[in-house]
C-alpha cells in the first residue's frame, strides 16, 4: 500500500497493488434495515459536549416526526445511555440485535446496552473497537430510520476511518469550543472527511459564551467564537454557537435530555434536518 493512500480506492489517487480489487468498503446493513441518512457526529478533540450535541440533534429530528436512530461509537466512552436514561439492555435473537428504545421512540445501540455493568472499562485495542461499531450496523435490526446519527469517538482514528469507509455516511457535523487550540484540531477531522469525500454539513461551536442572568450581557470565557474563521476557511455552509448551558449538562445527568430545548441548536437542526 502506498504512503500516500487515502484509503479510499474511489477518489485516491496513489497506486496501490490492492487498488481496484474493490471499489467499496461499504457495508450492508441487516437486512430488516432501512436506514435513509446517517449523519455523523464528530470532534478533533475530546471535552467538547460532543455526545450531548448528537443527543439534542436526535431529539429535534424525532421532534420533527423523522424515524431517528443512535450508534454510539465512543466504544471506550459509550455515554448515551445516560443522556436518556436507559437501562434496560439490548436483547437478540437468532435474527440479530434489537436497538433499545428512549422513552419518546429514538432507537440506540451502544456497547453499554450490552455490558453487564455500565462502568465496566472496555479495554479493547483498536481494530477490535472498529469491528464493533460495524457490527452495529450490519447486525442490529434497526427496521425503518430515517435519520441516524453516529456518535463518534474524538480524533481520526480507526473508529472514524471505519464508519467513514463502512456506513454511507451523508455528511458530518463537527462540534468544537472557541479556544484557538481546538480550532486546529478541528481542521484534521474536516480534512479527514473530506479526503473521504464526506460533506462536512456544518460545525457547532458549543461552550461559546456565558449569559449573565443578571444583566444579560455575553461573556466570551474561552475566548472570542471561532466558528465562522473556520467556516470560512473550510466553506462549511452551516455554523451555530451555543451558550454555556448547565441545564442541558443537568439534564444529560439526570436522563432526561428528551425533556430539553436548545432554541440555537432547533434552528440549526432545521437546516441540516431536511426532507
Amino acid at each position: 500500500m502506498s504512503e500516500n493512500c487515502s484509503h479510499n480506492c474511489e477518489t485516491c489517487s496513489a497506486k496501490c497493488s490492492s487498488a481496484g480489487a474493490k471499489t467499496s468498503l461499504l457495508e450492508n446493513p441487516h437486512e430488516m434495515s432501512n436506514i435513509k441518512n446517517v449523519i455523523a457526529v464528530v470532534s478533533g478533540k475530546g471535552g467538547v459536549g460532543k455526545s450531548m450535541i448528537t443527543s439534542l440533534l436526535a431529539v429535534e429530528a424525532q421532534r420533527k416526526g423523522y424515524k431517528t436512530a443512535i450508534i454510539d461509537a465512543d466504544i471506550t466512552g459509550p455515554s448515551m445511555p445516560k443522556s436518556f436514561g436507559i437501562t434496560k439492555k439490548a436483547e437478540g435473537s437468532d435474527i440479530g440485535i434489537f436497538p433499545v428504545e428512549t422513552k419518546t421512540g429514538i432507537k440506540m445501540m451502544s456497547l453499554n446496552l450490552l455490558l453487564e455493568n455500565d462502568s465496566d472499562p472496555v479495554i479493547w485495542r483498536g481494530p477490535v473497537i472498529a469491528g464493533a461499531v460495524k457490527q452495529f450496523w450490519t447486525d442490529v435490526v434497526w427496521n425503518d430510520v430515517d435519520y441516524m446519527f453516529v456518535d463518534m469517538p474524538p480524533g481520526t482514528g480507526d473508529v472514524p476511518l471505519t464508519v467513514f469507509q463502512s456506513l454511507p455516511v451523508k455528511g458530518i457535523i463537527v462540534v468544537t469550543s472557541p479556544q484557538e487550540l481546538v480550532s486546529m484540531i478541528v481542521g484534521k477531522a474536516v480534512k479527514m472527511a473530506k479526503m473521504m469525500n464526506i460533506p462536512v454539513l456544518g460545525v457547532v461551536e458549543n461552550f461559546s459564551y456565558f449569559t449573565c442572568p443578571n444583566c444579560n450581557e455575553k461573556h466570551f470565557i474561552y475566548g472570542e467564537s471561532k466558528v465562522e474563521e473556520i467556516a470560512k476557511e473550510y466553506s462549511i455552509p452551516y455554523t451555530v454557537s451555543l451558550p454555556i448551558n448547565p441545564k442541558l449538562a443537568g439534564a444529560c445527568d439526570k436522563g432526561m435530555i428528551e425533556l430539553s430545548d436548545c432554541k440555537e441548536l432547533s434552528e440549526f437542526a432545521n437546516k441540516i434536518i431536511t426532507d
